[in-house]
């Protein structure tokens, strides 16, 4: 009896299927979120607003010279504000930098690009994941530093109302929403810092100059913003929306400025991220010793991001009126009455006098630059104004004397220079006790992209 031998039938390989892209999103986002480093930012956001605000409050002394500084100890909303100007200076650039300019080159010193090759498959899921990952925990970061200020603030200052950059008082609701926008609108440059991160993480290879590029961008950037230049120039740099926000907090609005900010901040991200992508998908995968694409990438990104800059220069300086500086005698004498009126009528009620309206008060300024021989124009410390308004009821006219230093970006410190039973100290005498002297040191802002009018009156 002979027993039949039948060969099996050979078996198919298994079919593994490429990783889609919300496998590959969430794999990248895993890795991001166990790395020590981002932890502890994340837990720094969350967490450190709050206590700077708490360890401020216990001081003798605010930060008058930061935006919102000298509210601090009034309003929570002013505390959280304190927070964003802050964060827009070195945070927000920082944590990009953190997050956004290291997540290619990583892959290229630790040699896995083959390994997440044949798991996804295609390096256009591979680069959107990488992105989105890192946006995802960018974004994450600045709505902990958002909640963390504005929790903090109200919790520790209290929910009262805020003076505007124009000496309006907001009331607290509308500060509220005020604030939440100013958080919402730094958004777009943290997003034209996070694209050049993720450029600089793929043109510069494993170089560690790569995680540094948006804090070398906001380096740079900060040094342009302290020297003369035309509006245009300054309005068309990607950091103008670092800076903009603070025009939500006059009346009106300084919408030309914000809405420059934004649009410039999402043209780098357009520029940049498509610049990364098409040199990422073009990249040799299986070379290890693979170091970045080269000089003539490298070349053609500077050439590029000039591009860029050129372009929103000379459409920015179309689309606007001002001409020069933006900083003109006229804008600033209009800003000084609008602010001291809104101001001394805070002083009034302060000190229980009748209330009166700005109507009433018919305030103006006459403001000048010492030694310009009428050229006065321009940022500096060497502003004069003298304010005057009509007392009510009466025949007299009431003066002020203002020096001013006035900032490149628009912003401006009024010091009282008397009289002093105006301006001329920082406390005021009321019935209930002295109190801060809302006319002593006045906070403005100077629209950069506005035409300047003919008088200075509120």
């Amino acid at each position: 009896m002979t027993a039949a031998i039948t060969e099996a039938p050979a078996l198919a390989p298994p079919v593994t299927r490429p990783a889609g892209l919300s496998a590959a999103f969430r794999f990248e986002l895993v890795k991001l979120l166990t790395q020590w480093r981002i932890r502890i930012l994340l837990v720094g956001c969350w967490v450190g607003p709050a206590l700077l605000i708490t360890a401020v409050s216990q001081q003798s002394s605010l930060p008058s010279d930061t935006v919102f500084g000298r509210w601090m100890a009034a309003t929570g909303w002013a505390a959280a504000l304190v927070v964003l100007g802050f964060c827009c200076s070195w945070v927000l650039p920082l944590l990009t930098a953190l997050v956004a300019g290291d997540v290619f080159a990583a892959e290229d010193r630790l040699g896995t690009w083959r390994y997440l090759v044949m798991a996804v498959r295609s390096p256009r899921r591979i680069f959107a994941a990488k992105s989105l990952a890192s946006t995802a925990v960018i974004l994450l970061m600045e709505l902990g530093l958002a909640v963390s200020s504005i929790v903090g603030g109200v919790a520790v200052v209290g929910n009262h109302d805020l003076v505007g950059l124009d000496g309006r008082v907001i009331p607290a609701g509308h500060a509220a929403q005020l604030v939440v926008l100013a958080w919402a609108c730094v958004v777009a440059a943290s997003l034209a810092y996070a694209a050049v991160g993720l450029l600089g993480s793929v043109v510069l290879g494993r170089s560690p100059i790569g995680l540094v590029m948006p804090a070398l961008l906001a380096f740079v950037l900060q040094a342009a913003q302290l020297l003369p230049m035309p509006a245009a120039v300054r309005l068309a740099l990607p950091s103008q929306s670092f800076l903009a926000w603070r025009g939500l907090f006059t009346e009106p609005v300084q919408s030309g400025p914000l809405v420059i900010g934004l649009v410039v901040s999402l043209a780098w991200v357009v520029v940049a991220t498509t610049l990364a992508y098409l040199i990422f998908v073009r990249r040799d995968f299986a070379d290890l010793a693979y170091d970045g694409p080269g000089l003539r990438p490298l070349l053609a990104t500077v050439l590029a991001l000039g591009a860029v800059v050129a372009a929103s220069v000379a459409v920015v300086a179309t689309a606007t009126p001002s001409t020069g500086s933006g900083i003109e005698k006229a804008k600033v004498e209009q800003s000084m009455a609008t602010s001291f009126a809104h101001l001394y009528r805070l002083q009034s009620r302060e000190l229980h006098r009748p209330d009166v309206t700005e109507a009433q008060l018919r305030t103006s300024a006459s403001c000048y630059r010492a030694g310009s021989h009428g050229d006065d124009q321009g940022p500096g410390n060497d502003w004069r104004c003298v304010v005057t308004w009509h007392i009510p009821h009466a025949t007299a006219v009431g003066t002020a004397v203002y020096q001013l230093d006035i900032a490149a970006e628009g912003r401006y410190v009024a010091d009282g220079d008397g009289p002093q039973e105006v301006n001329g100290y920082f406390q005021v005498h009321t019935p209930t006790g002295d109190a801060p002297n809302p006319v002593w040191q006045v906070d403005g802002l100077v629209d950069l992209s506005s035409r300047s009018s003919s008088k200075g009156r509120s």
